[in-house]
């Protein structure tokens, strides 16, 4: 290595190293601000007694709930891709993708799979070439937007639809208006990061003329037919895709443990009769922050809590996590049907982006475009919420 290679590399390394001795003063830092902060209000002990018995009242109470719809909903979405359903539903919907979402037809193929499973979807799609080979680049890197914006689609909608708010009536009809506004946020997604990244690809078609495309077959995979019985195939599909469920349920543990723990403590008070070290017992910060702010979140989502900005704060990073605060919302009688249309709107086109798009987009090799794929799809989720409200609105005026 020459001299000015050696400097090139010390360059690089020099930054980094400064970088990483900064960091543990910076966690340090964190970590004394909000203990400190936390602990000075509510005390020592029953912080972390709260901390703990919150934790564990949600892997009770919540995560076991929802590991329950994952297992059914892994089931039924397995039965539909074992017995040619999905390849149907994704016919069905090619025609509506170009003038939609302004993406080839096949398109379709992808927000169904993350609609029935997760984000994480999308790479392995992105990466068949049989897939993928017809999209011009730029629309392929706009599929981390427009999968994202199904995520755990089905499983938001059936946990919003099945609560129980206490007045007797179904929350079927709100989880539907719910979601029509994610497909809304879905689309302004999508086409604002196509706009965003267009400028940095190419518009020469990777691969076939289009015509030609979309007359072969969508993904072969999904079209394949087993040897065995149909019977032997509706088992193994359901215990399958039932597996598949548990690992679901079991990875957004952590997420719902550690991100609604921490957000229920800075969104929930002090009861009555003072702090006790009980479950959902908090400091109430993001509500008093929130609260500045009243007018705009009730004008946008018409949200009359402030408490009910921890949802859509938490979907920021978790949906699953974002999904075990709704319980408590439920107890305080401060959700109604429109906040289930908004939840789900807003839960279903965010769906913890910020914890996936880095690495989808890392994986597609475009880690540099995730801030464009970040603000596009935060302005997305905003409108998914916004369409979610009026359209509630609209439909109970029409009743």
């Amino acid at each position: 290595m020459n001299p000015t290679q050696e400097s090139a590399v010390t360059g690089d390394v020099v930054p980094k190293i400064r970088k990483r001795t900064k960091e543990p003063f910076v966690l340090l830092g964190g970590l004394i601000l909000f203990f400190g902060y936390v602990g000075s209000v509510m005390g020592v002990t029953n912080m972390f007694n709260t901390i703990f018995a919150t934790a564990h009242d949600l892997l009770m109470n919540t995560v076991l709930y929802i590991m329950g719809i994952t297992v059914l909903a892994g089931a039924f979405s397995r039965l539909l891709v074992e017995f040619g359903l999905i390849g149907v539903m994704e016919k069905l919907l090619r025609p509506l993708m170009r003038p939609v979402f302004n993406l080839p037809g096949r398109a379709s193929i992808a927000g169904l799979m993350t609609f029935f499973s997760d984000n994480p979807a999308i790479i392995g799609l992105a990466h068949d070439k049989r897939f993928s080979h017809s999209f011009k680049s730029y629309e392929l890197i706009s599929l981390t937007n427009f999968g994202t914006a199904f995520g755990m689609g089905l499983i938001v909608i059936t946990f919003m639809a099945t609560l129980d708010l206490g007045t007797g009536s179904s929350n079927f009809l709100p989880a539907l208006i719910g979601f029509a506004g994610a497909i809304a946020g879905a689309v302004v997604s999508t086409r604002l990061m196509q706009r965003f990244i267009r400028p940095y690809f190419d518009s020469v078609r990777e691969g076939l003329e289009a015509a030609e495309d979309e007359g072969r077959r969508e993904v072969g995979h999904i079209d394949e037919v087993s040897q065995q019985s149909a019977g032997l195939r509706l088992l193994n599909a359901m215990l399958d895709g039932g597996k598949s469920g548990v690992e679901l349920g079991l990875a957004i543990i952590p997420g719902v443990l550690i991100i609604s723990s921490v957000v229920m403590i800075l969104t929930f008070g002090a009861p009555s009769t003072g702090y006790t070290g009980s479950a959902y017992e908090g400091v109430a910060l993001l509500p008093w922050v929130a609260g500045h702010f009243s007018w705009l979140f009730y004008g946008l989502f018409g949200f009359e809590a402030a408490e009910l900005v921890a949802f859509p704060v938490t979907s920021l990073g978790a949906v699953g996590a974002a999904m075990s605060t709704v319980q408590a919302f439920i107890v305080k009688g401060i959700i109604g049907g429109n906040e289930i249309a908004v939840f789900t709107a807003m839960g279903m086109c965010w769906s913890g982006y910020l914890s996936t798009h880095t690495a989808m987009l890392d994986t597609l090799g475009h880690r540099s475009l995730t801030s464009k794929a970040l603000l596009a799809h935060t302005v997305g989720g905003v409108v998914a919420g916004v369409t979610a409200r009026y359209l509630y609105l609209a439909v109970n005026l029409l009743m």
